[in-house]
Order: structure tokens, then sequence, then C-alpha cells
């Protein structure tokens, strides 16, 4: 078996962190049982390019248990748990390629061995995997039959495949999925990306000036997060409705521009590029800390930022110390400190453990149902962008009520009848 991890002898580690992670995922615990059984994944050869991580695991040894050839790399250069890379390997015989700081070269050296094994199905969290098969794996791509998408950004950027006609296979974006970016969008990213910051820096948030350019499902749950800890919360955003819902959640709202001028912290969660930039880091208050929480690290212009230092330092393991000079308009020479946070990448991966384990959860299990539904459904589906059909999400919703013995009510006949008529009135 080809594997590419850091050191095969973490895996007593990794498996002790995968159990421990199984324990907090009850609904994709019943759906690996069910799957054992039926083995509905058999004839599936499943290339995934996904965090890996101890929750990622258990998602890639529930695929495996319904019949699926799968080989994993990993979807982020700093998020790879290398106990978890090499349990995966060892434990679990799964094909491996993910090293936790593997540079750019070593990135898509693992996409093309998961794409060397020639498979059928693929499984992305940015959509690194399905560009490769468009580009240069473009000969193979008739092979694959479907792939499904985890993540806000790489549904992005498979709508505008598909928008510009250039999409070659089908694509299920899980990230639609309401008990994905409902529950670990707002309720992990929040948590995790605060998780994230304090590990990297230990700083005391109450008090804060705590800003976050954008107020997706990703913001809200940060902003609520982080008002939390006692920061003073102020959203920066481009949607006059978001912005709009904002202010009406008691957050200040106002340009980035005005903003980053008293802010101590700043974090983007938007998926789009350069959204703090150069004319941002001009303004910016001396001492700034500046993070992502979206999937790429493009949302902070990194490449400007380093053109601008005088001098870079690594302050801390997940801290860099940019130095600028800045020359305001009385023609006297600024020194301003702007600390920027792993790297611009992922902080709540990079520099924590990511999302708790019972979010991803019901995430991982859209991935598998998806994965199901898809392979079930592949004479049919055409290269377009599919939402899970909204049946499968409220079965990963009653199976994760099942699995906290939650019960809830049911519609009578009258009331499904009185619901499905326009006869009746007041």
């Amino acid at each position: 078996m080809n594997y590419d991890v850091k050191d095969i002898n973490l895996a007593p580690e990794g498996k002790k962190l995968i159990d421990w992670a199984e324990k907090q995922m009850p609904v994709l615990r019943l759906i690996r049982e069910r799957f054992k059984k039926e083995k509905p994944l058999k004839g599936v050869k499943l290339g995934a390019c996904l965090h890996v991580t101890s929750e990622t695991a258990n998602l890639v040894i529930t695929l495996k248990a319904g019949g699926a050839e799968v080989f994993l790399s990993a979807s982020n250069p700093l998020s790879t748990n290398d106990f978890v890379a090499a349990s995966l390997v060892k434990d679990y015989q799964i094909p491996t390629f993910a090293i936790k700081g593997e540079d750019t070269k070593s990135y898509y050296k693992h996409l093309n061995s998961v794409l060397d094994y020639q498979p059928n199905f693929t499984m992305d969290d940015g959509a690194d995997l399905v560009s490769l098969l468009h580009g240069k794996r473009k000969k193979q791509i008739s092979s694959v039959v479907c792939s499904n998408e985890e993540t806000t950004t790489g549904v992005i950027r498979l709508r505008a495949m598909e928008k510009a006609r250039a999409l070659k296979i089908p694509v299920i974006a899980v990230n639609d999925n309401l008990t994905k970016h409902l529950f670990d969008n707002r309720y992990g990213t929040g948590q995790s990306t605060i998780d994230g910051i304090l590990r990297a820096t230990n700083i005391l948030l109450a008090g804060k000036n705590f800003i976050i350019c954008g107020y997706g499902w990703c913001g809200r749950g940060l902003a609520m997060r982080a008002r939390g800890m006692g920061a003073k919360v102020i959203i920066c955003e481009i949607d006059p409705v978001k912005a709009l819902e904002a202010h009406m959640d008691g957050y200040s709202v106002m340009e980035l521009e005005t903003a980053i001028k008293t802010a101590d912290i700043a974090v983007t969660t938007t998926g789009d590029k350069h959204v703090i930039d150069k004319k941002h880091f001009l303004k910016a208050k001396d001492g700034i800390i500046l993070a992502n929480s979206g999937h790429f690290d493009i949302e902070i212009n990194l490449a400007v930022l380093k053109k601008m230092a005088k001098k870079i330092t690594k302050v801390r393991p997940m801290v860099e110390e940019y130095e600028i000079k800045i020359q305001n308009p009385k023609s006297k020479i600024q020194i301003k400190k702007i600390y920027i946070l792993a790297e611009g990448r992922l902080v709540n991966l990079s520099a924590a453990d990511g999302h708790p384990a019972s979010v991803m959860d019901m995430s991982f299990a859209g991935q598998a149902l998806a994965a199901e539904w898809g392979w079930e459904n592949k004479e049919k589906l055409e290269k377009k962008v599919y939402s899970l059909p909204l049946k499968i999400d409220q079965q990963i919703a009653r199976l994760k009520l099942r699995s906290e013995a939650i019960t809830i009510d049911s519609l009578t006949i009258e009331q499904k009848r009185y619901l499905g008529s326009w006869k009746e009135g007041t």
C-alpha cells in the first residue's frame, strides 16, 4: 500500500484520537452500522481531499465500511494531524497522503497520488481534486461519476464552473445541507475559530474591538462566540441584507477601512480574495491581530503585506509579526506591527483542533449519505451542482435527535390535510 505520512510509528496515539472522536459522533456511528450490513458503496473507488483530522478519520472509516475503497489526501497543509494520518494507514489500511506543514509541491504531489488510484468518485473540501481533474488530469475525468463538496469556498468555485459550462461531472454540494451549514458553520466555526485565536495568542478577548468580515453562517457563529467572551464585535459586510441583520442582532456595522483603525483583532470569514488588503494594512491599528477562518489563505493579502514589511519575525508557533514603515501626511515615519495567525490559513484547524466532533458528526453524516445517494443515482445525474434532498437532511437531524434522546411531535392526519389544502380558511 502506498502512503506518505510523517511517521508511521505515531499510529498508536492516532488510534486513541480517532476512538475519542468516535464517541462524540453517534450519527455517523449509526450510519456505519447500516453501511456494514448493506454495503451501499460496493464498487466505489473514492478519492478524498479533506482535512486529515480524527473526525475525518471516522468518515473515511465509515465509507470503507460501506464497501468503498478510500484514498485520502489533505485539503490544507496545516490542518493534518500526523498521529491520525499514521493510524489510518497502519490500523485501517487506508492509503493516506498528508503531512502537517507540507509545502505546495508536496501538497499537489499528494493530490496526484490520490488520483493515481483512478477513483470513480471524489470527495473534496475546497474543490482542489475536481480542479485538478479539470486541468492537468482531464484525461481521467470521464471515469468519475460524481463528487461531493464539503465547504462554502468549494461550492462557490463549482457553481462558477457550472455557470461557465466548464463542469464535466455531477457534484453534490454537501455544504448546502441544513444540518451542515446551520450547525457546522455556525456552532463549529464559531467555537473553533475562537479556540484557534486563543491557542495561538493567549490574549484576553474581553473588551477588545473584534472585526468579523462576512456575516454568513460562519460569521454569525463567530460573532456570537466573540460577544460571549466579552469582545466588542464589529461586522463588515457587502450584502445589505446581511449587514442589516447584523445591525438588528445588536452588532456595530461599518466599512472595514473605518473599523480597522481601532480594531484589536480582525477575522475573515468570506471565501473571497484580498478582503483585507493594502489600504487596510495602512490604516490598521498598531498591533492588530489578523486571522482567517475561510478555506483558502487568500482572504488576507499576504503577498502585499510581505512586500510592505521591513522585518518578519515568528514570535509564537502560530504568530508572525510583520513590521512595516508608514509615512503619514506630515512626513513622519511610523513603525507599525501587524500580527498574522497561522500564515493566514484556516486558524481553527491550523492553530487548534477544528470543529468539535459532535458538530462534524452531522457534516460527515451528510458526506456519507451524499456518497450513497450519488452512487445510487449516478446514471441519472447531470453535469451540475446538486443539493442533497431535504428528506436526507431530515434523516440526519432525526438521527441526531435520537442520539440525544430527544423526541418531537408529529402532525396529525387532520393537520397534514389542512396544510395541503387551500379550501379551509379562517
